[in-house]
C-alpha cells in the first residue's frame, strides 16, 4: 500500500509534467526540418482594395514573432514550407441605423479566408479551407471629420486571424 506521502508526491509530478509549459517554438508540430516559410502575397476573390495585402503582413509578422521559423514573404529559392492563403469572400453588413442622420452608424466586416500550409516535398502539412473573422467598427457619421474605420478593422481582424492561424499551425490542431 502507498503511504500518503508517495500519492502526493506522484499526484504533484503527474499535474506537474501537464501544466502545458513550453518555450518559444518548442510546441510546433510542424516537422523538425522546417525550417524556412515563404509566406506569398495571399490570393483574394473579392472586390475589396488591399486587404489581401494587410493579412499576408499580419502573418508573416505573427509566423516571426511566434515561431524560430525564417519567414519570407517570396518563395524564391528553396523553403521547407509555404502558406498560400485565398480571401474566399469580404463582406461590409450594417449593423445600427442612425434615425437622426438616416446612415447606418456602425458596420461588420467579415472575412472567409482558405490557407494551405505545404511542405517543399508538396505535402499537405496543414489546411482549413474556411477561417472566418468579424470585426465590427463604427462610422462617422460628420461629413466634415469623416475618417473611414474600416481599415483599422481590417488591421485588428487580420491580427486576430493570424494569430489564430499560428497557434493552429504550430499546436498542430
Amino acid at each position: 500500500m502507498c503511504s500518503p506521502l508517495a500519492a502526493f508526491c506522484l499526484a504533484a509530478v503527474l499535474v506537474l509534467s501537464g501544466c502545458g509549459y513550453h518555450t518559444l517554438g518548442s510546441a510546433t508540430h510542424l516537422a523538425p526540418d522546417v525550417r524556412t516559410l515563404s509566406v506569398p502575397q495571399f490570393a483574394t476573390r473579392t472586390e475589396a482594395y488591399h486587404t489581401e495585402t494587410v493579412m499576408t503582413q499580419a502573418v508573416i509578422r505573427e509566423f516571426a514573432t511566434r515561431t524560430r521559423l525564417h519567414v519570407t514573404p517570396s518563395s524564391s529559392g528553396e523553403p521547407d514550407a509555404v502558406l498560400h492563403g485565398t480571401i474566399l469572400q469580404q463582406t461590409i453588413t450594417p449593423l445600427t441605423y442612425n434615425t437622426t442622420t438616416q446612415q447606418s452608424s456602425s458596420f461588420l466586416i467579415t472575412i472567409v479566408v482558405s490557407v494551405t500550409l505545404t511542405g517543399h516535398d508538396g505535402r499537405v502539412l496543414y489546411e482549413n479551407k474556411n477561417y472566418v473573422f468579424r470585426q465590427q467598427y463604427q462610422s462617422t457619421t460628420d461629413l466634415a471629420s469623416f475618417i473611414d474605420e474600416s481599415p483599422a478593422a481590417e488591421e485588428r481582424l487580420s491580427r486576430d486571424f493570424a494569430r489564430a492561424l499560428v497557434a493552429d499551425v504550430i499546436e498542430g490542431l
